[in-house]
């Protein structure tokens, strides 16, 4: 039974962290997040700063940075005409420490049954 449950939790957390691994899954995606960590978090940085920092034009950046924005890795702030987005690193992430959780749970109760 515990097995079962084990299996389902891990079911659940892939299903819940989807979004997030596939936006994750593209090494651009994953250079802008970089960038957005490196910034700080009463700035953010414009797609301007952004296309510079990782050699991406600008409707690239913007592509990228829509697909982070609806995974919940970017945040955007909006002063008049100027957006400025921001790494939102512990929104999600703790999904993905459920996943890892659930992941280790089952190896535990897969190593007791060998």
């Amino acid at each position: 039974m515990a097995n079962q449950e084990s299996v389902q939790q891990l079911k659940d957390s892939f299903t819940d962290c989807q979004p997030m691994l596939e936006a994750l899954g593209d090494v651009n995606r994953q250079n802008i997040l970089l960038t957005l960590c490196d910034t700080s978090c009463t700035t953010g940085l414009r797609v301007g700063d952004i296309t510079e920092a990782v050699n991406l034009s600008r409707p690239a950046v913007s592509h990228h940075l829509k697909i982070l924005k609806d995974a919940k890795l970017v945040t955007m702030r909006k002063e008049g005409s100027m957006n400025f987005y921001f790494a939102d690193i512990h929104t999600n992430f703790a999904k993905l420490t459920q996943l890892l959780a659930s992941l280790d749970a089952l190896k535990e109760i897969n190593n007791r049954n060998d």
